[in-house]
């Protein structure tokens, strides 16, 4: 079985495909530069990483799953990925991209923010394509940094490098919004794949063995990751997965506490919740009445 290869450093990663290291917590990354590389190789990346693919020359593998990693898309891969590389014989690796070390941004506004940036969490399906004046946008935030590393370091330059990560992390945000919006169609195919799992959840008997479902559920489901899956609900319904599986379970509470003579535990049981006080509290919260009021109150109508 195949070592998988612990990057935890810029100047692993660029031993590896024979990169010059500049600096020890940031790298713009050519590929077409890269002196050595491996055909097949599994990384297990402790850096944050995003690259630019130049033309397709191989494949990606997240677990079984095999992605085809075509020109002019964008990957992502946050500290604790791993990701299995097969390179297309007969080429080389043609890619622009960006490491950086979580330790350069600790500390710092982007630090704090970086949970924002759900793309990291993205699977290789879910890669963004980017337009050609994308690319260019793309290629133009890595030059700044790029220059940026190139100046004698001062007082000023970790703050001048974060600020232009951000700001590429943040128009891949907008591209990322841009690819949401231009396939509304496929993502509404999504959304009522999981109306509909949504239903046959709760008409099974998942809620009494599994217990209550789980976004992660329905993200896997429809083949997507969990925060590719939110991000798309909520682009398309200003709505979250959580949100409407809420619903969901209140408009049965009630209707459990309103057409039969279940009491609160069996009702909560049946839902899939464990304790009846954890029911009784979400159903407060979102009712504005615990479920013992709420059936008083409507028997008395």
């Amino acid at each position: 079985m195949e070592d998988v290869i612990r990057v935890d450093s810029v100047e692993r990663y660029n031993e590896l495909f024979g990169l010059e290291t500049r600096h020890p917590l940031v790298a713009v990354v050519d590929l077409s530069r890269a002196t050595r590389w491996p055909s097949h190789f599994t990384l297990n990346y402790g850096v944050y990483a995003l690259f630019l693919k130049q033309t397709r020359c191989g494949d990606l593998r997240y677990g079984r799953q095999t992605y085809d990693y075509q020109e002019g898309t964008v990957t992502s891969f946050a500290p604790g990925q791993v990701v299995e590389a097969t390179m297309a014989e007969g080429t080389r690796p043609l890619a622009l991209g960006l490491l950086f070390h979580p330790d350069l941004i600790s500390g710092t506004p982007l630090g704090k923010e970086m949970p924002r940036y759900r793309f990291f969490s993205y699977a290789s399906n879910e890669a963004l394509h980017l337009s050609e004046e994308e690319r260019k946008t793309f290629g133009e935030c890595l030059n700044m940094i790029d220059a940026e590393l190139e100046r004698p370091e001062d007082r000023h330059s970790r703050r001048l490098t974060v600020n232009h990560i951000e700001l590429l992390l943040d128009y891949c945000m907008r591209f990322y919004d841009r690819q949401f919006d231009t396939r509304s169609q496929e993502n509404r195919n999504v959304l009522t794949r999981f109306e509909g799992l949504l239903d046959a959840y709760f008409q099974s008997d998942k809620p009494q063995t599994t217990g209550l479902p789980s976004v992660k559920y329905f993200a896997d489901s429809v083949h997507l990751s969990p925060n590719y899956f939110g991000d798309l609900v909520k682009k398309v319904t200003g709505r979250t997965p959580q949100a409407y599986i809420r619903d969901k379970l209140i408009s049965l509470a009630k209707e459990e506490i309103l057409g039969g003579d279940k009491n609160v535990g069996e009702i909560a049981y049946s839902l899939g919740f464990q304790y009846p006080q954890h029911f009784t509290r979400i159903f407060k919260q979102c009712v504005g009445y615990t479920p013992t009021e709420y059936r008083t109150m409507q028997s008395a109508r």
